[in-house]
């Protein structure tokens, strides 16, 4: 039914019922999580000047204390393996080499004293001795020092089992040489035997030289190794500091902010240290290796086929004329040595001249290669001499004596062979010498840069959240 209209008009559609109105929701609206507000915070800060500026400051100081601290932690690694070349892997290198030598002198040695017949002389007698308390203690030593080497405990390990039953050996072979009894020179070559075996003692005393060797290149490859992330880290820190005083000049054109050039040129001096530091380290150590470990090697090398060749010099005069793979042991331990021409210059005292840099090293070589050629002529004679049936006179041209005529003979091989051993020995010390003062050369480059690197970095950071700071204090 209509309503009426105004003055009896025509009557007016009634109203509709008014619709209902939502009533508010009971309770406190939902909220957001706080990693949630915290994001819409940062996000609407960031719509701001001062929200951008905070920002930029606080990833400027961790990415330059970032730079401080990774060429701290690389710089500091490359120190501690830098240290162990100098002070562990190659000490141990070296004396692994001595306990390969003490023992082949001593199997050399005993060999010699055979040939003079009854009671060995004194000096032999001494100088085998004391070969073999060096090689004892040295293996000693070295068991104390192999932690974290598998390889290492097993061939030290061999060489504890296999040297007293060596020793007892030869003590039964002198024994029986004192009495005239042929059976001593059996005992002598089985003793020998032992000595060279594949597992024998020279044989554990070379693999725990290879082992040490390969411990002291895998120090030398963790020292001089690239510190990439420092370098990468370095570049992106000094080129964000530029950028924001680049977009600090463009919006306020002020040329500096003192703050973050502070920053800049820290982190520039912490780069520069970290690049001319490592050049100079990487430098020292190449040299300590090229002209220190390496040619010590090669010069251990030459000594050992020295004291090889020696041996079977002497135990194919033992053998009596049953000598013949001694004798062959020796020509092949000398072409080794100095190469296939008795008057040449080749093998490993080739490479040994080659690797030594200066007269002090170059002098002791030259005079053990002429040495070698006088010892493989006198050789030549003194075999010549057995073959042809005179034991008496290859043995005093071998190790010295009186002459059919009672005049003493001088040049002996043993005389040829120890002037090579004492010049050898002489070149060693010197390469030695070398490589300690280039190793710690290189060492030295790198002792204050992580220090340095680290104060550094804090001082850039500082000078960083100062300059934003100060720009900061503009919006107060």
């Amino acid at each position: 039914m209509g309503v009426p209209g105004p003055r009896g008009g025509v009557p007016l559609p009634a109203r509709p019922p008014a619709a209902p109105q939502p009533q508010p929701p009971s309770g406190h609206p939902p909220r957001r999580r706080a990693w949630a507000e915290q994001s819409h915070r940062i996000r609407q800060s960031a719509t701001t000047e001062p929200g951008r500026l905070r920002i930029i400051g606080a990833v400027l100081a961790l990415l330059v204390v970032a730079f401080g601290a990774v060429t701290a932690w690389q710089i500091s690694a490359r120190s501690t393996a830098a240290d162990n070349v100098v002070h562990h892997s190659a000490p141990l290198s070296d004396d692994a080499a001595s306990i390969y030598r003490s023992l082949a002198d001593a199997d050399a040695t005993v060999a010699g004293s055979f040939l003079v017949g009854g009671q060995p002389p004194a000096a032999d007698k001494k100088r085998y001795e004391g070969d073999i308390r060096t090689a004892a203690t040295l293996i000693a030593q070295a068991a104390a020092n192999s932690d974290g080497s598998p390889e290492a405990r097993a061939q030290i390990s061999r060489l504890n089992q296999q040297l007293a039953p060596y020793t007892t050996l030869v003590a039964t072979a002198q024994a029986d040489n004192r009495q005239g009894l042929p059976l001593g020179g059996a005992y002598l070559r089985y003793a020998d035997a032992q000595m060279r075996m594949p597992g024998g003692l020279l044989d554990s005393a070379d693999q725990l030289y290879k082992t040490e060797n390969s411990r002291l290149s895998s120090d030398y490859a963790d020292a001089k190794a690239l510190p990439y992330a420092s370098w990468v880290l370095g570049v992106l820190a000094i080129a964000a500091l530029l950028w924001m005083q680049r977009r600090n000049y463009r919006r306020t054109n002020r040329v500096f902010n003192q703050g973050l050039l502070a920053a800049s040129a820290a982190s520039a001096v912490v780069l520069l240290w970290l690049v001319a530091g490592h050049t100079l380290a990487r430098a020292g150590l190449d040299d300590s290796y090229t002209h220190g470990a390496k040619s010590m090697q090669v010069l251990n090398n030459a000594r050992i086929a020295v004291l090889q060749a020696r041996g079977d010099e002497n135990l194919t005069l033992v053998a009596r004329g049953s000598g013949d793979n001694y004798q062959d042991s020796y020509a092949k331990g000398m072409v080794t040595l100095a190469g296939t021409d008795p008057k040449g210059v080749g093998g490993e005292l080739a490479q040994a001249l080659a690797l030594a840099d200066k007269t002090a090293g170059r002098t002791p070589v030259d005079t053990a290669i002429k040495n070698v050629q006088t010892w493989r002529a006198r050789h030549a004679q003194a075999h010549t001499s057995d073959q042809n049936g005179d034991y008496t006179a290859a043995v005093t041209q071998v190790i010295g004596g009186n002459d059919g005529n009672g005049k003493p003979v001088t040049a002996t091989t043993k005389q040829s062979f120890t002037a090579v051993d004492d010049s050898l020995a002489q070149a060693v010390a010197q390469e030695r010498k070398e490589f300690q003062k280039s190793a710690d050369d290189g060492r030295g480059a790198l002792s204050l840069l992580p220090l340095g690197a680290a104060l550094l970095a804090v001082l850039a950071a500082a000078g960083a959240l100062l300059g934003i700071g100060r720009r900061l204090s503009e919006y107060r």
